[in-house]
């Protein structure tokens, strides 16, 4: 494998690619998708429990935001080290070791006793997760050597990342409702234990050959540059903007950030090589993604404050609530993939940011009376539909005329975007609404209605924000990406299948 190959998928030309199939590979998938259900769903199941965990635990509105960051920041920020460890240490081994260590911070979580042990927990099933994720795709990429079969394993791999937000959603909804906030994180642990017990007689062993040297110092600046970032945003709730404490951090990460981007530029073997971000389509690629990312994940926060305390929606309500929001993304996506040969992906991805900007204008207008079928379901489905018709061609032009020894690291790449705009976005969005309820409380006065209004006016304002970047998304697309960026990546069926995660 080149030095520079992607992290997250193997190179299909090693030898494993071309011994007979596996006769155990379709139990195998059954394997790894259980494992990269349980991944997906983590990413949704703990949304819906937010309220019930932050009052459990009595976590402040300021810090709420790090149930979601702590995970997000390090699933995105060690991501394409994981697939580096995967491909290198042993797909398998790194894939058990994820399963365990998931199981692990799972059990930490549910056992929390305050905010900070659940903060932890969170990063370290992010942490474990970008061990797991990359591993299990990889996985699927070496056992099934015969395209047409790959093709099928993929299939079944995309479904349940698509399927598993709505899954999440709704478990996270039973779980809290009719068992305890707890068990959201609990159950992982019997799923991990008996993946990890199927797993170890039907997945094969395989590793990549060659150089094998990881970028830690890439790996250590990147993570850090992220956290330093989102703690600056969450100091700013508390502090102020002009606090020295939230400059300082700001400053400390940009400091680290940019001593990454010079490390990269410097070191033989990066994690990620700058020359996959300077091609105008794919760096255009990469900023929209993480303005999609910072403008949804917030959207998912507020939302769900609002169903449950302002509306009074139980857990499992708000699940079901969110239901038509999986749906749209699902329908969006099997219509876009049929459109993109035939309009190109400049057309899609304008509409679709278009669309979902429109839909975060409509949520601004929510009050204490709101009706879920006339505000809620309509922004819901444009929202939904709109980020599906951006997602399939944005994986498209992420791999637009990159070479074959970057397109792993290309394509992670937009999954690495996504998490690392929700971490950012999510606490900048938090930082937004606290600062905005703090502000009405000190005009209005602390009566109950006053209160619940400032609850109303900080969401508004938090939805305005997320408007605006969801529209500095749509404005990027116009200037950035051609229409014909997807075209060269369209004939690659070998390497289309790395981005259904």
């Amino acid at each position: 494998m080149s030095n520079d190959a992607a992290s997250a998928v193997p190179d299909i030309k090693e030898k494993s690619a071309l011994a007979a199939p596996d006769p155990k590979r379709w139990l195998a998938l059954a394997v790894i998708a259980v494992a990269q259900l349980m991944v997906v769903l983590d990413a949704t199941i703990v949304n819906i429990a937010l309220p019930s965990a932050q009052q459990a635990l009595d976590i402040s509105t300021a810090d709420r935001q790090w149930i979601i960051t702590a995970y997000t920041l390090t699933f995105g920020g060690l991501l394409l080290l994981g697939g580096r460890i995967a491909d290198y240490f042993g797909r398998k081994r790194t894939f058990l070791i994820g399963l365990l260590g998931f199981a692990g911070a799972s059990a930490l979580g549910g056992a929390a006793v305050n905010g900070a042990t659940l903060f932890a927990a969170r990063g370290l099933q992010g942490l474990f997760g970008a061990l797991l994720a990359p591993a299990a795709l990889s996985l699927i990429t070496v056992t099934f050597t015969e395209a047409k079969e790959r093709a099928k394993a993929f299939g079944v791999f995309g479904g349940i990342s698509g399927g598993g937000a709505a899954i999440g959603l709704l478990a996270g909804g039973v779980l809290t409702e009719y068992a305890n906030w707890r068990w959201c994180l609990l159950v992982n642990i019997p799923i991990a234990v008996i993946t990890f017990i199927a797993a170890i007689p039907v997945v094969k062993e395989s590793k990549a050959t060659g150089d094998t040297r990881y970028d830690i110092p890439g790996a250590i600046l990147a993570t850090g540059g992220q956290v330093a970032l989102v703690y600056g945003f969450t100091k700013a709730a508390t502090d102020g903007w002009s606090s020295s404490v939230t400059i300082g951090w700001l400053l400390g990460a940009a400091a680290l950030l940019g001593a990454f981007l010079w490390w990269e530029s410097r070191t033989a073997h990066p994690l990620l090589p700058l020359r996959v971000l300077f091609d105008r389509n794919r760096g255009g690629s990469y900023l929209v993604s993480i303005l999609l990312g910072s403008g949804m994940l917030g959207m998912f926060l507020f939302m769900t404050f609002y169903l449950q305390t302002t509306m009074g929606y139980s857990a499992l309500k708000s699940g079901v609530a969110y239901l038509p929001f999986s749906v749209g993304i699902i329908a969006a996506a099997v219509v876009a993939s049929r459109l993109l040969p035939r309009v190109g992906p400049k057309v899609l991805m304008t509409v679709g940011a278009i669309l979902a900007t429109v839909a975060m204008i409509w949520l601004t207008q929510l009050d204490l009376d709101s009706s879920y079928p006339v505000h809620i379901l309509p922004s819901f489905l444009a929202m939904s539909f709109g980020m599906g018709l951006v997602f399939v061609p944005l994986s498209s032009v992420a791999l637009s005329g990159v070479a074959d020894h970057d397109a792993g690291v290309a394509s992670a790449m937009v999954n690495t975007t996504q998490q690392v705009g929700g971490s950012l976005g999510t606490a900048l969005l938090n930082t937004i609404f606290t600062t905005a309820v703090a502000g009405y409380i000190t005009d209005h006065g602390t009566a109950p209605l006053q209160q619940a209004n400032a609850a109303i006016h900080g969401y508004n304002v938090a939805f305005t924000a997320s408007a605006i970047l969801l529209a500095a998304a749509a404005v990027l697309v116009v200037l950035m990406i051609r229409n014909n960026a997807g075209d060269r990546s369209a004939d690659s069926s070998e390497q289309a299948p790395v981005l259904v995660h």
